[in-house]
């Protein structure tokens, strides 16, 4: 299935048949239902949405369909055209608006689109909105305006600079002492937006910066989710230009990656590591991330005095969590930083900052930095199910089976060890039940992965 509709929005694959594919019809079915539904909550007579996409080929297309069919529905939109997710979510309230569309299929390939759906805050919906608006979806209850209510389209295309101004004035960014450190970087912007958004912000910083591939065209030059495997060219770039470290975002710019300056992965988890470590040196505080990321937050979070809570795996959730406990930063380890000084959502440009602060008071390399952290090593598995299986009963066995370890089943189950871990949760989109690890060697990680997958196959009986 190439259409997958979820409570945080709609995504699938370009062409097709509509209901099966991302099709012009399903957009404006889903902007539609959003449109409808935004009126219902807010309950004023005049609204007001932000609209932003990342580059990819068919951006342009969705785009036209979402604002005006927003505008058949009578509601004003703020097209702030090529744009990042985090960009989309501070203007949402900078222009005082009531909601907002992001148009991005994140790190999915090219032939890959969505609509992801903000409050009034700028954040993710929570579970019941996103029910709610498939629901009106899937009932197609539409009622569009009249001729003299139609909405209007401001162009506003002045957003990243905003958003880069903002990141400026936050009082833990100092641009002198990161101007000072004379860094130079490389700058992996996948042909997407964060080739225009990440290389302008680091030479407002004074950043000497190497493009590749920051040409906003869509044509993705590597699959764009930001791993290893993907992400030889910038490796070999950083050891020849002989820079500080290397940047990689994904097509939306809400995942941030370092190549450290021996051309090596700095580690996704570890860009949460590395910004909460130079955040937690300055304000005292909490943390939180998903139940899917490693460890060494906790760690570094113990050692400066705060507490450490993990939520379930969704950025919304994670979000809940913060709030919950005030914490003065989370994220996801797949990269995500979320600095509430800032706004709730994942931001590659904040992320960035903070890093470059963090190197400019340290010295130091980036390979020496990510030495001095603890090192834990992942492994991500899965399980192919066969139908008919009862998956929740084998989630409750297994969580039975530990019940003397430290168990969290808030999403799936995770059991907590006193030297590693493992996270096992359903997939909502696959039928696979998903199987995360993590211990102190790459074969630790394996071998305890290898061994939950043995007796998952006992309990489930394949």
């Amino acid at each position: 299935m190439t259409l997958i509709k979820s409570i945080s929005g709609i995504r699938g694959t370009i062409g097709g048949k509509p209901g099966d594919n991302l099709t012009p019809i399903d957009a404006v079915k889903f902007a539609a239902a959003y449109g409808i539904w935004l009126k219902e909550y807010s309950k004023k007579d005049k609204l007001k949405v932000v609209i932003g996409r990342d580059a990819r080929i068919s951006g342009e297309m969705i785009q036209n369909i979402v604002v005006s069919t927003l505008i058949g529905l009578g509601i004003d939109v703020i097209d702030l055209d090529l744009s990042t997710t985090p960009t989309v979510e501070i203007a949402v309230p900078l222009e005082e608006a009531d909601g907002g569309i992001i148009l991005t299929a994140s790190h999915n390939p090219k032939q890959w689109n969505a609509l992801k759906l903000l409050n009034e805050k700028g954040e993710f919906l929570d579970a019941a909105q996103g029910a709610k608006i498939l629901a009106i979806a899937e009932k197609e209850d539409f009622n569009f305006s009249e001729v003299d209510d139609l909405g209007e389209i401001t162009r506003n295309d002045s957003y990243i600079d905003i958003h880069i101004d903002e990141v400026l004035e936050l009082d833990l960014i100092d641009a002198d002492t990161i101007r000072a450190a004379k860094f130079k970087v490389v700058v992996d912007g996948v042909n997407s937006t964060g080739g225009i958004a990440i290389p302008k912000l680091l030479k407002e910083l004074g950043v000497e910066v190497v493009e590749l591939y920051c040409d906003p065209t869509g044509h993705f030059p590597h699959n764009p989710e930001p791993l290893k495997e993907h992400l030889g060219d910038i490796c070999a770039l950083v050891l020849e230009e002989k820079a500080d470290f290397g940047i990689v975002v994904d097509p939306d710019v809400d995942r941030l990656a370092f190549i450290s300056n021996d051309g090596e992965m700095f580690g996704e988890e570890y860009t949460l590591v590395a910004c909460a470590d130079y955040v937690l040196g300055k304000t005292k505080g909490n943390t939180v991330s998903n139940l899917s990321s490693s460890r060494a937050l906790r760690d570094i979070t113990q050692k400066h005095g705060g507490t450490y809570e993990a939520a379930a795996v969704g950025e919304v959730n994670v979000v809940t969590k913060m709030k919950g406990n005030n914490a003065v930063i989370g994220g996801e380890g797949n990269g995500g930083i979320i600095y509430p000084e800032s706004h709730y959502g994942r931001d590659s440009l904040v992320g960035t900052a903070l890093f470059l602060m963090l190197m400019a008071e340290k010295g130091g390399t980036v390979a020496e930095l990510r030495a001095s952290y603890p090192s834990y090593f992942m492994s991500k598995k899965k399980i192919e199910l066969t139908p008919g299986l009862d998956v929740d009963a084998i989630l409750v066995a297994m969580a039975d089976t530990y019940k003397n370890e430290e168990i969290s089943t808030i999403d799936g189950v995770k059991i907590d060890f006193a030297e590693n871990w493992v996270h096992l949760r359903k997939s909502n989109t696959e039928p696979i039940i998903r199987i995360y690890t993590e211990a102190k060697s790459q074969s630790e990680a394996d071998a305890l992965a290898d061994k939950i997958i043995g007796e998952i196959k006992k309990v489930a009986g394949l």
